[in-house]
């Protein structure tokens, strides 16, 4: 199992939110076909099908807990799978 599998699992198992790596975080976002646009910090996720837009910036080299949570949220609304 490879590391974005890892996080996809660790994230829909809702174990401790704080512990997520945001480069890990990001790199999962654009395998679900996100788009990232860059300003500053911020790291602004966007997908044609998905009207959330997730906007998510590091907080030492991890992400912060109520985005991982919006991640989640997002990963279950859409039924989004890490092979498709």
């Amino acid at each position: 199992m490879g590391k974005l599998e890892k996080l996809y699992e660790h994230i829909l198992t809702r174990r401790s939110d704080a512990n997520v790596p945001f480069e890990t975080l990001c790199a999962l976002l654009r395998r679900f076909g996100f788009d990232e646009r860059i300003k500053g910090d911020h790291h602004i996720f966007t997908r044609d099908d998905i009207e959330e837009i997730l906007n998510l910036q590091p907080k030492d080299g991890k992400g912060k807990s109520y985005q991982v949570k919006q991640v989640r949220d997002v990963i279950l609304k859409y039924h989004l799978r890490i092979g498709g």
